[in-house]
Formats: C-alpha cells, structure tokens, sequence
C-alpha cells in the first residue's frame, strides 16, 4: 500500500489522517470522530507511522447514492 496525503486509516476507534506526508518524516491527525475532526497532531518518522499502521485499515467513505430524477 502507498502512503499518500489526506489518506485516513482507521485502527481500532481511532481514525489517523495524513496531513504531511515527507521523504521520512509523516505528519498525521488522531481523531476519534470524523464529523468534528478534532484530534492532536503526530510528528513522526514513516518507519514508526508504518508500525503504527499494522492491524489498520484504509477508510474508504462509501460513495452517496445519487438518484436520477425522471
């Protein structure tokens, strides 16, 4: 998997955001709650976000339904 920026992953009840994404360095977001994202700002290197990562899954929104009007 790639990392890339804006990417959120969700580990658990926790959801990490990429905000900064760097050659060794990852700068992320902890959130518990999409809605509000509030949460602390990570500085860490792609080594330990990577580790951190093990167990997490890549959040995928799922897509709105739009309905034709006819």
């Amino acid at each position: 998997m790639k990392l890339e920026q804006g990417q959120i992953w969700k580990k658990g009840d926790k959801y990490l955001l990429i905000t900064m994404w760097a050659r060794l360095d990852i700068e992320y977001k902890e959130m518990t709650d999409l809605e509000t994202r509030e949460g602390t700002i990570h500085d860490v290197s792609k080594k330990e976000f990577c580790r951190l990562l093990k167990g997490a899954e890549l959040y995928q929104p799922e897509p709105k339904d739009e309905k034709s009007e006819d």
